[in-house]
């Protein structure tokens, strides 16, 4: 499998990872600290593209936004006719707050079908667990590579050296024979390159894609966990 061909969506838009990051630092959206929310929204655009992930224009665009609010943050506060402070924060507040409503509508109608749906498909078979595909938001193994890279930062690395993806499947499925479960941070542990996190990360999805292993998570910022699905 050629790591040049991997192409996925991550993100809804540039507005549902900038979401991830207020909800994970616990952020008031109303008072968003710009400069750290720029610098951390920058790394996850870094970290997608080491891992060859299709990164959409509007991405791009939102970091430059950002970049923008940041610059105004520095300058001198302008008055509006009534010569109130305009905070350069607020149209970005405002689209945050109406994708939070778009989200919480849309995670109602998804419960209301996944309640309803055995109405319309009478005596069709009940999957369990198992037979779904990641039970997880994509962020939530990209922080797993995050943290995997942060770990090898300094060490050298050789250019163009492979790293079969076969052999990480094989590395994944060896490990949880011996295990019911693992946290998908055990994947990277025994990596000291990039490119093998990368190609680990890769397997991890082409074993779901195989529907050979579950990948799944108990809460909001949970661990995540692979299991293994038995033949």
């Amino acid at each position: 499998m050629n790591l040049m061909d991997i192409h996925l969506e991550v993100f809804e838009g540039p507005l549902d990872l900038l979401l991830y990051l207020i909800k994970k630092n616990n952020i008031d959206i109303y008072d968003i600290p710009i400069s750290d929310i720029t610098k951390e929204y920058l790394e996850y655009l870094s970290v997608m593209r080491d891992l060859n992930l299709d990164v959409a224009g509007d991405f791009l665009v939102m970091a430059s936004t950002l970049m923008q609010i940041k610059t105004k943050m520095l300058l001198p506060k302008k008055l509006d006719e009534n010569e109130e402070n305009i905070d350069p924060r607020e149209d970005l507040r405002k689209m945050l707050e109406e994708y939070q409503k778009y989200k919480a509508a849309s995670k109602m109608l998804l419960e209301q079908f996944n309640k309803h749906k055995d109405v319309f498909y009478r005596g069709s078979p009940v999957f369990s667990i198992e037979d779904k595909h990641i039970d997880v938001e994509m962020v939530y193994l990209l922080d797993a590579v995050k943290r995997a890279f942060e770990r090898i930062v300094g060490k050298t690395e050789i250019e163009g050296e492979d790293v079969p993806i076969e052999s990480r499947i094989e590395k994944v499925l060896t490990v949880l024979k011996e295990k019911k479960w693992i946290l998908i941070d055990d994947i990277f542990k025994e990596e000291t390159k990039k490119r093998g996190i990368v190609t680990c990360f890769l397997a991890v999805l082409e074993l779901v894609k195989q529907n050979r292993i579950s990948v799944s998570q108990d809460d909001l910022f949970g661990e995540v966990r692979i299991y293994l699905i038995e033949e």
